[in-house]
Parts: C-alpha cells; sequence; structure tokens
C-alpha cells in the first residue's frame, strides 16, 4: 500500500503533497518493505504461524491415517460394488447374511460376477505364549479374485490356497510373536504364516488375511459356513453404470436385508463409526482444536511483540496524516504475507514429517481436503492474530510515542 501523506493549506485545508497518479510499478508497499527490512523482527510470527499449521495438519493425518488402516481391504479390492449386511456400521464389525442372496445378486443382466468374503474375530496365540485379539479375512483366492488386494502377487495367492495359511502385517510379527514359516493357533486351531503385508496394520489387535476355507475351519459361531457369508462383492459388466446397477440390487433388498455400497462410501462409513462412535476421534479433535488455541495465541502473541517494537514509527506516520484505518491496512497486509510465509515453511515441514512417518511405518494421510483446510486454518490465524495485534496501535496516543 502506497501512503500520500498531505499537509495543512494557507485557508486550513489540506493539500496533497504529490499529485494523486497511479503508484510507479517498482513501488513495493510499505508492509512489504518493512518485512523485508526487518525480517528478524517477524521470523518469529512465521515460525508461529507454521508451527500452528504443521501441528494441525499432523494431527489430521494422524487421525485419518489410523481410520484408513480400518478400511484397507475395501479400499485395495477389485470389486464394483459391497453388499453388507443392512444393520452393518463398519466394515471391521460385519454381520452375516444369508448366502441366497447372492443368487438374487447374479440374476442381473449387468452383473459379471459376485464372489464372497468371509470374516472373524479370534484369538491368537503364538509359539511363545499369550493371546491376542485377531481379525481373521477370508479372501476368495480363485484365479480373478475380487476381494484379493491388489498388491498381494500370485504367490501370495497360491500359498493362501492351502488351509490354515495366514499372511500378517509385517509391523505386526513382534506383536504376534512370529516369524514367516512359524506356526501359531486362533482359536485352538494351528496355522501356519506364510507371508506378510504391509500398511495394513489394525487399529486395535492385529489383521490376519487367510482364505475363506481357512475363515470357516477357524470360525466358532454355529451360524457361520456355508448358510451365510460376511459380504458379497460384484464386478459389473460395465463400471459406468454402477450408479444406476446399485439403485436397482438395492431394490431387491428387503427392507434392511443388505445395503448395497460403493467401495468409497463403505470406507466413509466405516471411518465415520471410528470418528464418532469409538472415542478416539473426539480425543484427536480435542487436541486439533488445542492446537488451534495455542496457534492463534503464540501467533498473536508474537505479532503484537513486533507491532509494539513498531509503535514509534506507526506514531510518526499518524501525527504527519496518516489515518489509523491506512496502518490498519498495513498491519493486516503485513499479517497475510506472514500467512504466506509461515503456509510454505508448513509445506516443508509436513513433507518432512510424511517422510519420517513412511520411514517408521506410522499410519498417516494428507488428503487434499486437509491440506486445503491447513491453508486456510493458517492464514486465519496470521489475519486473526494480526487483527488482536492491532489493539496497541488503537489504544496509543501518538504524541505518547515520539516523548
Amino acid at each position: 500500500m502506497t501512503i500520500a501523506l498531505r499537509q495543512p493549506g494557507p485557508t486550513g485545508t489540506t493539500l496533497p503533497v504529490a499529485p494523486k497518479v497511479p503508484p510507479h510499478p517498482g513501488t513495493v508497499s510499505l508492509a512489504r518493505s518493512s518485512l523485508l527490512y526487518e525480517w528478524k523482527r517477524y521470523l518469529a510470527a512465521v515460525l508461529a504461524v507454521a508451527f500452528s499449521g504443521l501441528l494441525v495438519i499432523v494431527q489430521v493425518g494422524l487421525l485419518v491415517g489410523m481410520f484408513a488402516t480400518a478400511t484397507q481391504v475395501v479400499d485395495r479390492a477389485r470389486a464394483d460394488l459391497w453388499v453388507v449386511e443392512g444393520k452393518t456400521l463398519s466394515f471391521d464389525l460385519a454381520r452375516d447374511m444369508p448366502a441366497r442372496i447372492e443368487m438374487r445378486l447374479r440374476a442381473h443382466p449387468a452383473v459379471a460376477t459376485v464372489q464372497s468374503m468371509a470374516i472373524t474375530g479370534g484369538d491368537w496365540r503364538g509359539p511363545g505364549g499369550g493371546k491376542v485379539l485377531v481379525l481373521v479375512t477370508g479372501f476368495d483366492v480363485t484365479d480373478g479374485s475380487l476381494s484379493l488386494p491388489r498388491d498381494f502377487d500370485e504367490a501370495k495367492r497360491l500359498a493362501l490356497r492351502e488351509v490354515g495359511a495366514v499372511i500378517v502385517d509385517e509391523i505386526d510379527l513382534a506383536k504376534l510373536g512370529v516369524g514367516v514359516g512359524d506356526i501359531a493357533e486362533i482359536n485352538g486351531r494351528r496355522v501356519r504364516v506364510v507371508g506378510t503385508t504391509s500398511g495394513m496394520r489394525a487399529i486395535g489387535g492385529a489383521n490376519v488375511f487367510a482364505s475363506k476355507a481357512t475363515v470357516a475351519s477357524l470360525s466358532t459361531s454355529p451360524g457361520s459356513g456355508a448358510e451365510t457369508q460376511s459380504y458379497f462383492l460384484i464386478k459389473l459388466q460395465s463400471p459406468d453404470a454402477v450408479d444406476a446397477v446399485q439403485e436397482q440390487l438395492q431394490a431387491l433388498s428387503s427392507g434392511d436385508e443388505f445395503k448395497v455400497l460403493k467401495p468409497d462410501e463403505l470406507s466413509v462409513m466405516t471411518q465415520l463409526y471410528w470418528l464418532i462412535e469409538s472415542g478416539a476421534g473426539a480425543g484427536f479433535g480435542f487436541s486439533a482444536l488445542l492446537g488451534l488455541i495455542v496457534g492463534i495465541a503464540i501467533t498473536s502473541q508474537t505479532l503484537r511483540g513486533a507491532i509494539l517494537t513498531s509503535l514509534r514509527e506507526y506514531a510518526t506516520l499518524r501525527a504527519l496524516g496518516v489515518p489509523v484505518r491506512a496502518l490498519r491496512r498495513v498491519v493486516m497486509e503485513q499479517s497475510l504475507w506472514v500467512g504466506l510465509a509461515g503456509l510454505l515453511v508448513t509445506a516443508v515441514t509436513t513433507w518432512v514429517v510424511a517422510a519420517l512417518a513412511a520411514a517408521a511405518t506410522v499410519a498417516i494421510a494428507f488428503p487434499w481436503w486437509s491440506m486445503v483446510g491447513t491453508a486456510a486454518f493458517t492464514l486465519a490465524v496470521a489475519l486473526v492474530s494480526g487483527l488482536f495485534s492491532l489493539r496497541p496501535l488503537y489504544r496509543t496516543e501518538p504524541a505518547e510515542l515520539l516523548r
């Protein structure tokens, strides 16, 4: 912003020192020039804004990453549609459906393939003893499987065809007390670890992956077996018609018998359940809110300190006739530039944190909406802090500052 100073005229009016002409293309605003000239004074404010943004985006990233682990099977499968029991709230809380539903699904002309997937819980006992609660997912391991994760190669598919063969996440090997090739027990039945995967750890306990035949041999529920299934996975003749086919298949359900969902809908439903119902989401939300409050407090005090050290300069401008509203625009522009600089530092540090998390196999994710939201939050913190720092400018008279 370019400020035009005025001086008293002979009749008491004010005359401009210079004619009102557009600023020269090379003119630098007062806000930017002061930031560039006294950058050390505002460096602490930039770092405060960056810390606030980093704290929020890491909290959100950990929250999203943790809940995304509950839907890795859904996200990595090859199905166009999922059929779940009508009262299912989360993927890991599967409810059995009658197997006869499969025939109704297959009768639709747009359906190319229907496969089932089974899930059961169990107690894992490793060679060294001790129990771990596990969730066992039973895939269809035939050629062209819809449930088998995309990163499971042919060797893993063939290995899982053996009844009793299981695969676990590599990060859970120590928790389960086994290595590849070791024998363990689930619900008192012997299983053998034939391989590992990555990025599919559970929120609590551990995930174990096997074939449907293995799950059937481990199940302790008397109602489980060939008469019931946990999920049906559908492959369509044309994926472009998924919305229409979803609506038509849903019409085949008698009340709450089953729900037909797209993979992303099942993922969102599961993550919302963990976010709202589990209590973990409330804890992370509170910590994110705390980060917001701390960020605003620290940033506002830092900017306020920078304003206080510049009060004599602002008082001089006020004594020369510059209105307070013009100085307010200078301060708010400074706050905006501080926010943008802090946002740049946040982006760099977030990239470093993501790399460190990947190296440590920590579940963290940064979807686009979290990055956009954090950017808006970071700028809002800077602007709100700038508003708070205006108080000493309004309350102090120029004559007091020029003594």
